[in-house]
């Protein structure tokens, strides 16, 4: 009976032990892991602003381009 007693207390032990370290290291760093992650995904997004905007101007001046041709076609 003793002997089980021991178990269980050493059981005890390493369930408080291991929550321990969840609490203290495995969840801070999961935080760590996800705060990284969104500072990434807002860096993409900002590196990837511009290129947005040169595709925006590169489809204006295409619009230009053809409204100029449809002017000289109706001036020629």
């Amino acid at each position: 009976m003793q002997g089980l007693k021991q178990r269980t207390e050493n059981i005890e032990t390493n369930v408080k032990d291991i929550k321990s370290v969840l609490e203290n290291e495995i969840r801070v760093n999961i935080q760590r892991v996800a705060e990284g992650h969104f500072d990434l995904s807002r860096n993409l997004h900002d590196a990837m602003r511009p290129s947005n905007e040169v595709e925006m101007l590169a489809i204006k001046v295409r619009m230009l381009e053809t409204d100029v041709k449809e002017l000289k076609a109706r001036l020629a």
